[in-house]
């Protein structure tokens, strides 16, 4: 029997669904007329002695301000009061000011009771005008409040602090899809009803097979902790896309989530595209290692997306096909979906895609808002997808407004708090961060009109339970991502876990009510429901398949959007039916999805896994070495094992050889001619041979040219690790290099290596989180070690494009990165050779290595 403390009563809900109860429009508070609890003029505050109390700036007066004058703070200094208020709660503080010297706005402080609250960027204004810092928490009795110059230059005239005046959060259970499917309206309604009164407990689940094949790890996890699972489990449906699109069981996942063990489903949508996409043909089979989702890593187009006839714009139809058919399966099991496609859009902020962190964001807000009307139409029209409650991703920049797609195409905001490391204002560092940011979680319901609610739909660290009542914090649900992000007590203490999920205020898994509706149709099914096929021609064979119709009449079979053709691609007699080897055959290689159509039911899907175990071709060696130096430069000669196979081409990145002039090549060689290798820059660069069929082969070389002389000046490499526990799915090095010498530096000429084991080979991806001279000018490689040593059989190397400028002696540039492999699977850092552990500030390391020109100029390689 489930407790019902915390429930709203599904009779409830679904005679609220039946009846069409509607309640009263929520009611937003107006401003506070009244006066204000407390108002300070700025020169009555302590002031720093490097700040002035002024009438006037540069001889120039500035009218209007109140009290005896006005504080000047230029670059430097602090201002600090003391407020007394009533009881413990959230209140607002707001500045009169005046900032005329830069039109992108000027950066402050706030600190509270000395904790840094954030930087505030004051708008350029040449009158006294008003500023507010949001929401703050207050304690009963007497609270500091500081004001610290960043980038300074202000003139602050008063202060007011006042009781916050929040919204009362009433959102009406109105989905943006007046053809809602009924399960979705009753968790809508349920949504609704808890909102503002209590907060739902979430967990993100690893995706693509990491955890070593264990999806339950987190849960589990919980469970042990505090004896309840989540509410809410997150889901993402990346795998399934046209490019290697494959099954990793998500889709089965979710329906076992909501139907089985009663939960609520919400997924993500890490979409990607061809690194290389002017190459790609669409429909062509492309290997994982080649998509991404990071603009910054493909040609891919984002402005072209939305326009019907290009490229782009076919190959994002096929996304949302593949998408579809999973959605598709979840509707037909009446599972509805909290769905957050295209996430965290806006990135690091801007409104032409400058601080996009993936390719959908790129183009900026007005393509992105297009894109996000492509998606809602092609989904709820076209495919006719009704069980989805639309959850854009929002941020609190002056520029965020400008994305949102609109209250007609959004059910829910959602914000990622991820600010235990990277986004942290308070000083601290290696703790949780346990603040229920309230102060964005308002501006987030400005954003709607406080008509659509707010979740916190990723974190890091869950805010405490006593800051979240305290501030009347709404959030709807939180759902930390998977791994260290919630096990680690750099990210979460266990004791808080264990107090919210203990808690009155939040919901877990047990203290959901039925959400349920009934359906008596018989469905029918099939067996097996997974078949496998091999494409090599020896080992192929049809597939039979016994259906039991159970009543229904079976009306199509279904491929992504393609019907099957009846005698061609499949026969049926009497249960019996057999797909041909022909259809199959044609079926690239990775996991498909046919759909069994009947006339009324749950639809069953039959998962379809292709392989070819066709023999490949090869090439030996795959790692050499060319040097640049005109008397050492040589032609590379390999080895070909065609296997029956022939060679199409050879490329380097978007570039195609040349045969007879690049290289040269017969049945069993293949000729890399030194006057192409010349061309290469130096460092790693992988040639990749082309056959007419199994997979390609890659060819590793190491470029350094002898002959050219190390540049004068000195480099030195700092670095220490973000995070330090040795078990980690994600390394977090944080890398500064400096120049020591007399002379500049082209950043362009130089490289780092961090090195490290990869505890299971697998994919990696590399972020940049922030760079000093700007993350566009950093690039990444990981590079495999011919021969492994003691504490590393990988390298991650950091190099500066073109564009990264010169650093003159005494300048640093500072690049904070983090990597990880595809799988989310851990490394172990302990033994890594470049692991500092014992550092939380930059430090000189030997054991990250720098290059200018390719020579060895600081560190010691292992």
């Amino acid at each position: 029997m489930k407790t019902w403390l915390k429930k709203v009563s599904v009779l409830m809900l679904a005679m609220s669904l039946m009846l069409g109860w509607v309640t009263a429009a929520p009611v937003h508070a107006d401003t506070n007329t009244n006066p204000a609890l407390f108002t300070i003029e700025s020169e009555n505050a302590q002031l720093s002695s490097d700040l002035q109390v002024v009438t006037q700036i540069y001889g120039q007066p500035k009218p209007g301000y109140s009290g005896s004058g006005f504080v000047w703070m230029q670059n430097s200094g602090t201002l600090t009061f003391t407020v007394a208020v009533p009881e413990t709660g959230m209140y607002s503080i707001r500045t009169r000011y005046m900032q005329e010297l830069s039109p992108d706005g000027r950066l402050q402080s706030l600190s509270v009771n000395g904790v840094t609250k954030g930087s505030y960027m004051l708008p350029y204004t040449t009158t006294w005008s008003n500023f507010d810092f949001g929401f703050q928490k207050l304690n009963q009795g007497n609270n500091t409040i500081q004001i610290k110059a960043g980038w300074g230059f202000a003139y602050f005239d008063t202060f007011t602090v006042d009781v916050a005046v929040l919204d009362p959060l009433d959102v009406l259970p109105v989905l943006t899809d007046p053809k809602a499917t009924p399960e979705t309206q009753v968790l809508m309604n349920y949504l609704t009803e808890v909102y503002g009164k209590h907060m739902i407990s979430g967990q993100q689940e690893i995706y693509g097979g990491g955890n070593d094949g264990n999806s339950e790890l987190e849960f589990d996890w919980i469970h042990n902790l505090t004896g309840k699972y989540p509410a809410i489990r997150g889901f993402d449906l990346m795998n399934y896309n046209p490019l290697y699109g494959w099954e990793d069981g998500t889709t089965a996942r979710m329906i076992d989530w909501v139907n089985n063990r009663g939960g609520i489903a919400t997924n993500s949508w890490h979409i990607t595209v061809p690194r290389n996409f002017t190459s790609y043909q669409l429909g062509q089979p492309v290997d994982w290692k080649e998509a991404t989702y990071k603009p910054t890593e493909t040609n891919f187009k984002t402005a072209n997306a939305v326009v019907p006839g290009t490229k782009e714009y076919q190959y994002v139809m096929m996304a949302i096909q593949d998408l579809a058919e999973q959605l598709q399966i979840l509707q037909n099991n009446k599972v509805p979906v909290i769905f957050r496609p295209f996430h965290e859009a806006e990135g690091n902020g801007g409104l032409n895609g400058e601080g996009a962190w993936f390719w959908w964001a790129s183009a900026g807000a007005d393509v992105y808002k297009q894109l996000w009307n492509l998606l809602y139409t092609e989904l709820t029209e076209t495919y006719g997808l009704h069980n989805l409650i639309w959850t854009y991703n929002s941020y609190v920049y002056s520029t965020s407004p400008a994305w949102y797609p609109g209250n007609d195409q959004v059910d829910m905001v959602g914000y990622d708090k991820y600010n235990t490391i990277y986004n942290r204002y308070d000083g601290l560092s290696g703790v949780p961060n346990e603040d229920a940011i309230t102060s964005i979680f308002y501006k987030l319901v400005d954003l709607t009109g406080g008509k659509k609610m707010v979740a916190m739909t990723e974190n890091d660290t869950v805010p405490s339970v006593k800051n979240l009542t305290e501030e009347k914090s709404g959030w709807l649900y939180f759902l930390p991502w998977y791994g260290e992000h919630l096990m680690s007590t750099a990210f979460n203490y266990p004791a808080t876990l264990k107090t919210l999920y203990q808690s009155n205020y939040v919901i877990t898994l047990d203290e959901l009510p039925d959400l349920k509706v009934d359906d008596p149709t018989p469905s029918a099914s099939i067996t097996p429901a997974n078949v496998e096929f091999d494409k090599y021609a020896p080992s192929q064979s049809d597939k039979a398949i016994t259906v039991n119709a159970n009543g229904n009449t079976l009306t199509a079979l279904r491929a992504g959007g393609s019907a099957l053709t009846v005698n061609q691609d499949y026969t049926l007699s009497g249960s019996t039916l057999l797909l041909k080897k022909t259809f199959l055959g044609g079926l690239p290689v990775g996991e498909h999805s046919i759909i069994f159509d009947f006339n009324q039911g749950q639809d069953p899907v039959l998962k379809v896994k292709i392989v070819d175990s066709t023999p490949g071709a090869a090439i030996s060696p795959v790692n050499a070495a060319f040097d640049k130096a005109a008397n050492l430069a040589q032609d590379i000669s390999l080895s070909l094992t065609l296997n029956g196979l022939q060679l199409a081409s050879i490329t380097n990145g978007n570039y195609t050889l040349i045969p007879g002039q690049d290289y040269t090549v017969s049945s069993t060689a293949a000729i890399l001619r030194k006057s192409y290798l010349s061309t290469l820059p130096l460092g790693q660069n992988a040639i990749t041979f082309h056959f007419n069929g199994g997979n390609n082969a890659v060819l590793t070389i190491n470029v350094v040219d002898s002959s050219v002389p190390v540049p004068s000046g000195d480099l030195t490499i700092q670095s220490y690790n973000g995070s330090t526990s040795a078990s980690t799915n994600g390394i977090s090095p944080k890398f500064k290099v400096v120049n020591t010498g007399d002379s500049p530096i082209q950043l362009g000429d130089v490289k780092l290596r961090y090195y490290y084991t990869i505890d299971g080979d697998n994919e990696q991806s590399f972020w940049c989180d922030w760079s000093s001279i700007g993350g566009a000018n950093i690039t990444s490689k990981f590079v495999k070690l011919a021969t492994p040593v003691t504490g590393a059989d990988y390298a991650l190397e950091i190099g500066f494009t073109s564009s990264a400028g010169t650093l003159n002696p005494g300048q640093s540039a500072e690049i904070q990165a983090r990597f990880s492999k595809t799988n989310w699977s851990n490394y172990n850092q302990a033994n890594d050779y470049s692991f500092e552990a014992s550092s939380s500030q930059f430090v000189n390391n030997e054991q990250v290595t720098g290059y200018m020109n390719g020579q060895l100029v600081w560190g010691i390689e292992p």
